[in-house]
């Protein structure tokens, strides 16, 4: 069972979106939201747009191509390196393609990690790590109150019990200062406890970091990636590179697998569509020449009618010849624009949410179909072309002058596409557990052991940006055999057993998620941000573990200067816009919003405040407005797992239980409608993915709490 509770501990703790949000490392009440947190959307990037994305490509796709089909640079890889790489080149009038091989932007290790900010006193001294912790973390306040990810600086402690883990204190305060990191101190019990009570009562002080922070990674990325787009880079996902050439012009030549899942091919082929997402070229061919058949008459008696009332007199060849190219200009534009010639509207649709749900297949939370392998989670985890058994509907090949190799746990393999074997990738796993937001008020710091001279920082106890507590991480080196093979038992009792150390009053029984990351540590033992020494316009930037997502702004800035002395012409771009308004609105309980069947407050898609009213997700509080909001943004979504990124449907306390409130098949109808496609077509959750957990509703599941409870106690 859980310690009891210290007497003195009643404090409640700011969850964001909850009566308010943090907006550049601060909370801000609800009532000072707007204008900050909550900005005028006609002064950001990520306005609502009315068609529909590509399949698995950016909303630019087909205007961002480069006019002689040569990138300036392409980025392989859209973590959080990758994406904020791809938003410092976005400064720039430059062609840039940003690729990914799983199904979503940040499916890799950036999903799966703490999403601490780290301040950098934990890294060697001289190290690449310790260049670029400390820049990137006071680069965060900045970039939250430009993309509005959600960034809260709540400080870190690293806790000593005994008197010689002190020392430990006093040596990382000493490496602190050697790295440039500021306002670090070491606190003693009585300070500590009046920060946080409910700490293992034998702890006798800490070092305290107050400008460590915490995001949720994947909307870190996002955020990143979003803007990058409005700013003019192109996004490719379910793009797996194969190869890479250089040719005799001096630029590389990439080739990728373009794949998608199965399950959307097979309804594709039932339904006599293409496979690639496109419409099949007989439809297309068909609609194009129906389409000239209206508009060549149109445009005809659009240039009578001008000739007719003397505004145009054609009395020369050359007169003519200019008829006949307005002609072609107005029958082209009309080809275009006539309703349907374009991208799919999705502003409204007169589909019914409720038959929508009535044909959704349920959600998968039993069974291991969506099982990620260590090989999964070096191309996108349960995203990944593997677990989506996907399959190849096209190949690509483009060309750009320069690469940026951020493929994670794969860098290593792309780098020998080029003849590169400087560096190979020695994935560890951290393995983690995350309890309801009940138990958030716990830690409001991110609470470290004294750091283990092999395995690092150790686990930790931290309350997250939305409220949850989360354990972990593991650290599961896949070439130590004891370790790689360890079973969910005991993954679990390593977690909650360590963790109670720190914090013994979280209650086990509370779990409900357990997710897993692989994290790219390299064989040189420290970060590679390099030109490779086989060709200096392939850039690497491999190798990125904790604290990778900390550095990951400074990092950006160091590659932009990498391109510039290898020769890329950076001129300005002069319609850069740095903000993005978040998509989440803050809320005061339930006051404004309605709950109930489906059927009873849907909307039909075009008013917003009737949107803005209905619940979708009931345990966090999403409304359809939100899901909207993130589908008429600049980034393919496709299914539930990509909104549940976005929007948190289906992360809380139920895990999307269609027993309960069926959110998942809710926002399944609303991609769906949205989108335009069949809700067969609309991708779910799948199951375990790197879960150690028996079943995704444990919530209901008492043999696997108390199996939890036991684990922890042991």
């Amino acid at each position: 069972h859980t310690s009891t509770m210290p007497p003195k501990f009643d404090r409640k703790l700011n969850q964001h979106g909850v009566k308010g949000a943090y907006y550049g490392g601060n909370w801000v009440d609800i009532e000072d939201c707007a204008g900050t947190y909550q900005p005028d959307p006609s002064k950001c990037s990520s306005c609502p747009t009315h068609t529909t994305c590509p399949r698995s490509q950016s909303l630019n796709a087909s205007t961002s191509s480069p006019p002689n089909s040569i990138y300036d640079v392409i980025i392989i890889g859209a973590g959080c390196i990758g994406t904020s790489i791809a938003r410092e080149l976005s400064r720039y009038n430059l062609h840039t393609l940003l690729v990914e091989s799983a199904d979503d932007i940040s499916q890799g290790a950036t999903k799966g990690n703490s999403g601490i900010v780290h301040a950098g006193y934990d890294d060697k001294p001289g190290s690449v790590r310790a260049k670029f912790c400390w820049p990137g973390n006071q680069m965060f306040p900045q970039l939250d109150r430009e993309l509005r990810f959600g960034y809260q600086k709540n400080g870190s402690l690293v806790v000593a019990t005994n008197t010689n883990e002190l020392e430990v204190l006093d040596d990382l305060l000493a490496r602190g200062k050697i790295n440039g990191v500021q306002n670090l101190r070491i606190i003693d019990k009585n300070e500590l406890f009046e920060m946080e009570p409910a700490l293992n009562p034998d702890c006798i002080a800490a070092l305290y970091a107050p400008d460590a922070g915490n995001v949720i990674p994947y909307e870190f990325a996002i955020a990143l990636a979003e803007n990058a787009v409005d700013n003019g880079v192109e996004l490719r996902i379910r793009r797996e590179v194969t190869a890479i050439a250089k040719k005799e012009d001096g630029c590389f030549e990439v080739d990728m697998r373009h794949w998608e899942p199965k399950e959307y091919v097979d309804v594709r082929k039932k339904m006599g569509k293409s496979i690639d997402g496109t419409e099949s070229k007989e439809i297309s061919l068909l609609s194009l020449v129906m389409r000239l058949c209206i508009s060549f008459p149109a445009s005809i008696a659009v240039m009578e009618g001008l000739i007719r009332f003397g505004l145009l007199e054609p009395s020369s060849k050359d007169d003519a010849k200019m008829v006949m190219t307005i002609v072609a200009f107005i029958s082209t534009a009309l080809v275009l624009f006539l309703p349907g010639g374009g991208g799919k509207s999705r502003r409204g649709s007169s589909s019914v949410l409720k038959d929508i749900i009535d044909k959704c297949p349920p959600p998968v939370g039993t069974g291991d179909d969506g099982k990620v392998s260590l090989k999964d989670m070096f191309q996108g985890g349960s995203g990944s072309k593997n677990v989506q058994h996907g399959v190849t509907v096209g190949l690509e090949s483009v060309k750009s002058r320069y690469v940026i190799n951020c493929a994670g746990s794969y860098s290593d393999q792309i780098a020998r596409m080029i003849g590169d074997d400087s560096f190979y990738i020695k994935p560890r796993l951290g393995d983690y557990i995350l309890l309801n937001r009940n138990q958030g008020h716990l830690a409001h710091s991110t609470i470290f052991p004294c750091p283990d001279p092999v395995l690092g920082k150790g686990v930790l106890v931290q309350q997250t940006l939305w409220g949850n507590l989360i354990l972990g991480p593991t650290a599961r080196d896949m070439h130590n055999e004891e370790t790689r093979d360890m079973s969910n038992e005991s993954i679990q009792e390593y977690i909650l057993s360590k963790c109670k150390k720190l914090c013994p009053y979280f209650d086990a029984k509370e779990a409900i998620h357990g997710f897993c990351g692989a994290r790219s540590k390299s064989s040189r033992g420290d970060w590679i941000i390099e030109p490779s020494s086989k060709d200096a316009n392939f850039i690497h930037v491999a190798g990125i573990d904790s604290p990778g997502l900390a550095g990951s702004p400074a990092i950006s800035v160091y590659v932009v200067e990498l391109l510039q002395k290898a020769g890329l012409k950076m001129p300005p771009n002069v319609n850069f816009n740095p903000n993005r308004a978040p998509i989440i609105t803050p809320k005061v309980g339930l006051r404004g919003l309605k709950m109930g069947p489906p059927g009873k407050n849907d909307s039909d898609g075009k008013d917003e405040a009737a949107m803005a009213k209905n619940v979708i997700c009931k345990c966090e509080k999403v409304t359809e407005l939100e899901v909207v909001r993130a589908l008429r943004r600049s980034l393919p979504i496709d299914s539930t797992q990509g909104i549940r990124k976005r929007t948190r449907a289906g992360m809380g306390h139920c895990q999307g239980d269609a027993e309960n409130y069926d959110c998942e098949c809710r926002v399944r109808a609303i991609i769906s409608r949205e989108n335009g496609v069949s809700v067969e077509e609309v991708g779910g959750r799948p199951w375990p993915a790197t879960s150690t957990l028996t079943q995704r509703w444990i919530y209901k599941d008492e043999v696997q709490k108390e199996g939890l409870e036991k684990r922890m106690n042991d």
